[in-house]
């Protein structure tokens, strides 16, 4: 057995645990540190933009673990995977024998994806969780001529954007598509788009108020131990992906789940999917993207706290219960005292703040420093691409946790935007920005600052008014 010594231990190459690592190369490069990846791929962000001070786009890119080394000169990398957590001693110990004696670690392990209950009777069922199953979706496409996608959250909704000349058919238990990050609405919104895509646009500005309730939206963004998590721009793999003998064809089956898949060979679609309103279809593959539950794949000689949700519980310095071992990502689960406006949704967005936050404790303990919590969690923001459009939730977007006490004021131009605020006691409390909005900026400010809007009425989405002046 091999015997390695760091100051900083980080597990996990995907976007949490490559974001301790660049912190950490500021933070404190002259210290020793040690990475374990179970694949020479990790997950690199670049080209990060600011639309406000919490608001970030970022591109997410496989890179060689390798590249790490020219950003931190005292960075070692063990491709392996953590075996067994000797906290009491502070000793990790790998599949592959390795001891590592550290003094502070991250767990960045990611999540597990949830795999609809027969996928382990058939190869055809994929989870689309990583790179790896990426690549065996493409081979798949090639091939295919019907496929059956299962999930409603942003990988779901990305498939069915993004794949072409395949038929698809899409199950979810909602009433309406994309229910993780948007309201009915905005589905409708989405929905008009397909239709009107090979149309000329026109862009009739529709502006209304009304009362609306949504219950609260938890979901996870997969990642798994061989491979990282998929990053914002994943999807863009498969736009070229082609079937000339397949017609393109969309198909949603709403609030239905499926009960059972049986594989027949010798047929020209060798799967029958089962569904729970009785319906049967045949495909040639099952598309599972519903989300992940967190990973923690090895022993403990003590097991720290874990939240209902089955991840790492961790307070507002991503500290579990045992002292120096921190948590950042989709294994980690927030359980401190939440700003108002913020709430955890396992996304990319989040896995990069966490593992940030980490990085400033873990160096705050090794120097013996104090350091508060990163102004990015005072606010919900998640910023992607859903069937094309820029999508930028703030906030309680879907007015969770207000009850049904709140307004929704409404402004949507067809196949060019779709605005949505969330207001309570005539303060902005969330908002979905579909589209160029440019009211970014604009949104975090009101949210934050929590300034009365009684006074502007419906003018504060009316497009013949610039509102911003009133805030300048």
């Amino acid at each position: 057995m091999s015997n390695l010594k760091t100051r900083y231990l980080i597990v996990g190459g995907g976007i949490a645990g490559v974001t301790c690592v660049e912190i950490l190369a500021i933070l404190h490069p002259q210290e020793k540190l040690v990475i374990i990846t179970a694949s020479s791929l990790v997950k690199n962000v670049s080209n990060v933009s600011f639309y406000a001070k919490t608001i970030v786009k970022f591109d997410v890119q496989d890179t060689e673990a390798s590249s790490l080394l020219k950003i931190h000169p005292n960075l070692e990398i063990l491709y392996d995977s953590i075996k067994h957590l000797d906290t009491k001693n502070k000793i990790a110990v790998t599949e592959e024998g390795v001891s590592i004696q550290y003094d502070v670690i991250c767990i960045c392990t990611g999540g597990i994806p949830r795999l609809i209950k027969d996928s382990n009777k058939s190869s055809r069922i994929l989870g689309i969780r990583d790179t790896d199953s990426v690549k065996e979706f493409q081979q798949k496409l090639k091939t295919g001529k019907r496929m059956v996608i299962v999930g409603n959250g942003g990988i779901a909704s990305e498939i069915v954007h993004a794949t072409r000349g395949i038929q698809k058919v899409w199950v979810i238990r909602d009433d309406y598509i994309s229910s993780t990050f948007i309201d009915p609405g905005a589905a409708e919104f989405f929905q008009d788009s397909f239709k009107n895509k090979n149309e000329n646009k026109q862009e009739n500005t529709v502006l209304r108020r009304h009362i609306f309730s949504e219950e609260d939206t938890v979901v996870s963004i997969n990642k798994n131990l061989k491979s990282a998590a998929l990053g914002p721009d994943w999807f863009r793999k498969l736009e070229n992906i082609k079937n000339v003998s397949g017609e393109q064809e969309l198909e949603i089956i709403y609030k239905v789940e499926i009960d059972s898949v049986v594989e027949i060979d010798d047929r020209d679609y060798p799967l029958d999917v089962y569904l729970t309103n009785g319906r049967t279809i045949q495909c040639d593959f099952v598309i599972s993207a519903t989300g992940v539950e967190p990973a923690v794949n090895f022993t403990w000689d003590e097991c720290p706290k874990r939240a209902v949700d089955g991840g790492l519980a961790v307070n507002e310095m991503q500290e579990t219960s045992i002292r120096d071992v921190f948590a950042a990502g989709d294994v980690a689960s927030a359980c401190w005292d939440h700003a108002p406006h913020w709430f955890q949704l396992r996304l990319w967005t989040q896995a990069r703040q966490m593992a940030g936050m980490a990085a400033k404790a873990m160096h705050a303990r090794i120097t013996s420093q104090e350091v508060l919590q990163d102004f990015c969690f005072e606010l919900f923001t998640h910023c992607t691409t859903l069937f094309g459009f820029r999508v930028v939730l703030l906030g309680k977007y879907n007015g969770q946790g207000l009850g049904n006490n709140y307004e929704i004021l409404l402004r949507t131009t067809p196949n060019h935007e779709y605005i949505k605020f969330i207001l309570q006691n005539g303060r902005l409390q969330g908002a979905i920005l579909i589209g160029e909005t440019d009211l970014e900026e604009m949104c975090e400010n009101l949210i934050l600052d929590q300034i009365d809007l009684t006074p502007f009425g419906d003018d504060i989405l009316n497009p013949d008014i610039d509102i911003d002046d009133y805030f300048d």
